[in-house]
């Protein structure tokens, strides 16, 4: 039986009630109800910020789910509104916004309320201080905090009360409810004024509701519920006094009589409702009661679910279970897992709304409730060294290390099974890892280790992981992107195994220059001297250049525009008048470095000796681009399509592409260039049939334009 049968109450009234029906999602609940009607409709007196907390299982994310369809217009219209109570019935007003926080960051909770309310914040640092600048007070309802996050290790909730409920509270204008794990809810009202915030803890009298809880054991208990037909639930009197047995063994829990009421009809045979030792009064003790009740040793089953409770994510795939409970155990659980059902039924379910399987059909288990893991993860095993055998298990379940071939929750979620374990800084040395693992968790996983333990490698990782975690950022883009940013932090071998990845790769960094202040770019050329086979009046800087074959009749080169005084530039004086009476040697002029196009290196050449393509020979190359603030794209002229997509996370300053397909990029921190490979030219059109005396029309050429893909304009020296 599951949770939906569990909490689903029938429309008998029952006391308590005044007569009215229960929340058919809830039932019960009446008193927090009312609380939670009264914010709702700005009642005076009430809060303006509700905290719900409570113990693991107390309820509270079912009660916030039930009080959400009383506030949503749609469905509204398929409750039974006039028959509840009126005072937990709040009006008719437009559906609060609902970021759910289950999985998510504090900064994608941030993100979905500025998408809600349609700010224009471009950071996650600026979405409060827009939403309270709001003329009308908004609504904020934010479910299931104690389950934010997709890396558990990296501790979310925390952040998100720190960094998102926290300063919502404090705003003044924004009306806020949360349901908050008890060690956090005092937190997000600390600072409000008296009587501007109020924690209802699920757990205390006032609010625990013990009739309600008989209510829902009672109703999972019938027949019509789905229980099978026995003395205890079918005959009325009988199954109301083993509700009342159960709820009040429970002390209130509704976990721990959810799992009383799942293990008695996993199991009916044998079971005494005149034996209260069979009724368990913790989630922790419904474990073992069940397992001894099938004969089995309660620290086996706990072995069994042990993969389940440490498992990330949506649930763990079931073709894992069996050998990471086999890892946990050290030693074979694959006979136990298969024969189990009965054993560790009550306990676990398949996961997602589908039933048993997500988008790649592939079947998803977890546990019931995180009050389940919570229990389990709490036994005498060592945590920390069941999650290192969890991660060696799922590292040698990588196909060859073939990241690619690696079932998704491997390649997704092995970074936080390493990082409960203390070893996710070894970990952070594969190329391929950063490339195909989502980067969402891995961030959020990397984020978490003291900065000082990552090596080079991660760190270039943590600096890229903002351009990784955008929207739509497939495979092949962050695999170019990391490729980039190890040229720019010299780690060469590390952008040449991205390469090895087999993407195909839109492009490969020829280098990088750290040079803050570059203003422009323009490509070019210098021609070679012919005795010595050199740059006329030029010396290649700190390189031995490519081309000094005296065959070559030219070194391209790149001229970068740079404040005046940065070492190895030239100063190019501007010049006063017009014509003969241009004065030589002006002030007001700009400095400019030459540097190498295809290889790293200065290059010491008069900035007047490039010579630059002309506009016909950029009109007739096969590429052109198109610059926006932080994004260059680079263009298949002729099918007028986009082959290369460069994005940063400062703004570039310029942009440049030569014929033979180089991008040069400068950037705020500096300037890179990038070999994009040519497009293969498009297959000759068939011979038209023309008669003699028919004129053959002339094709139009495309014609640059700002707004759609253009050729390179340059520095404008």
């Amino acid at each position: 039986m599951g949770d939906e049968e569990f909490v689903h109450a029938s429309s008998e009234g029952h006391s308590g009630t005044g007569g009215y029906a229960p929340h058919p999602y809830i039932g019960g609940r009446t008193t927090v109800l009312r609380a939670l009607a009264a914010w709702r409709m700005q009642w005076p007196g009430a809060p303006r910020v509700v905290v719900l907390t409570g113990s693991p299982g107390s309820g509270r994310s079912r009660l916030v789910a039930g009080f959400l369809m009383l506030c949503d217009p749609e469905h509204r219209k398929r409750l039974p509104l006039d028959d509840l109570d009126p005072t937990t019935v709040p009006p008719d007003l437009p559906a609060p916004a609902v970021p759910a926080a289950e999985g998510r960051t504090a900064g994608q909770v941030l993100r979905a309320l500025a998408g809600h309310f349609g700010l224009t914040a471009a950071r996650s640092a600026d979405v409060v201080p827009e939403l309270a600048a709001v003329a009308d007070p908004v609504t904020v309802v934010v479910p299931d905090v104690d389950r934010a996050g997709p890396v558990r290790a990296a501790d979310e909730p925390a952040r998100l009360v720190r960094d998102v409920l926290k300063p919502l509270a404090e705003t003044g204008t924004v009306q806020l409810l949360a349901d908050v794990p008890r060690a956090l809810a005092a937190e997000v009202i600390a600072a409000l004024p008296s009587g501007q915030g109020q924690i209802i803890d699920l757990d205390e009298p006032r609010w625990a509701d013990p009739e309600g809880l008989v209510h829902q054991v009672e109703t999972s208990l019938a027949p019509e519920a789905g229980a099978p037909i026995l003395p205890y639930t079918e005959e009325p009197g009988a199954r109301r006094a083993l509700a009342e047995a159960i709820a009040e063994r429970a002390d209130g829990n509704r976990l721990t009589a959810q799992l009383a009421v799942r293990c008695l009809l996993m199991r009916p045979e044998g079971f005494d409702p005149a034996d209260g030792s069979h009724l368990p009064g913790s989630v922790d003790e419904a474990l073992d009661l069940h397992a001894r009740r099938l004969g089995a040793d309660p620290q086996t089953l706990r072995l069994m679910l042990a993969p389940l409770a440490l498992a990330e994510g949506a649930g763990l795939p079931l073709a894992l279970w069996g050998p990471l409970a086999s890892a946990v155990a050290g030693r074979d659980l694959t006979r136990e897992i298969a024969n189990g059902m009965l054993l560790t039924g009550p306990f676990v379910e398949a996961a997602g709304d589908a039933g048993d399987a997500d988008g790649g059909g592939r079947k998803l288990l977890r546990l019931v409730h995180p009050g389940v893991a919570d229990a389990v993860r709490a036994g005498p095993a060592d945590a920390r060294e069941a999650q290192t055998r969890i991660a060696m298990a799922l590292l040698e379940a990588v196909p060859e290390q073939d990241w690619s071939r690696a079932d998704p929750y491997v390649r997704d979620h092995l970074a936080a099974h390493t990082l409960a374990a203390g070893l996710l800084p070894q970990l952070l040395t594969d190329p391929g890892l950063f490339a195909h693992a989502d980067p969402v968790s891995l961030r959020t996983a990397v984020e978490a280790v003291p900065y000082e333990t990552l090596g080079a490698p991660a760190r270039t990782y943590l600096r890229t992981a903002p351009l990784l975690t955008r929207s739509r950022t497939s495979v092949v883009m962050r695999a170019a992107l990391l490729e980039t940013a190890f040229v720019e932090d010299g780690l060469g071998p590390y952008a040449d195994a991205v390469h090895a990845l087999g993407l195909g790769l839109p492009w490969r960094t020829l280098w990088s220059v750290p040079l803050p202040g570059v203003t422009g770019v323009t490509v070019g050329s210098l021609p070679r001297t012919p005795a010595a086979g050199g740059v006329a009046g030029a010396d290649p800087v700190g390189t031995d250049p490519v081309g000094t074959d005296p065959a070559v009749a030219e070194l391209p080169v790149v001229a970068f525009v740079v404040p005046e005084g940065t070492p190895g530039s030239r100063t190019v004086l501007a010049r006063t008048g017009t014509g003969t009476a241009a004065g030589p040697e002006e002030a007001g002029g700009s400095a400019v470095l030459v540097h190498q196009l295809l290889s790293p290196g200065l290059v010491d050449a008069d900035p007047a000796q490039v010579l630059h393509p002309s506009e016909d020979i950029r009109a007739a190359a096969p590429l052109t681009l198109s610059l926006d603030a932080d994004c260059v794209r680079v263009w298949d002229r002729q099918r007028t399509e986009v082959v290369a997509s460069l994005v940063s996370d400062v703004p570039f300053t310029d942009a440049d592409l030569s014929p033979e397909g180089v991008l040069v990029v400068a950037t705020e921190r500096g300037v890179k260039a990038l070999q994009i490979p040519l497009p293969a030219p498009p297959p000759a059109p068939a011979p038209l049939s023309v008669p003699h005396s028919a004129p053959v029309p002339t094709p139009a050429l495309p014609t640059d334009s700002s707004t759609g893909p253009h050729g390179g304009t340059g520095g404008g020296m």
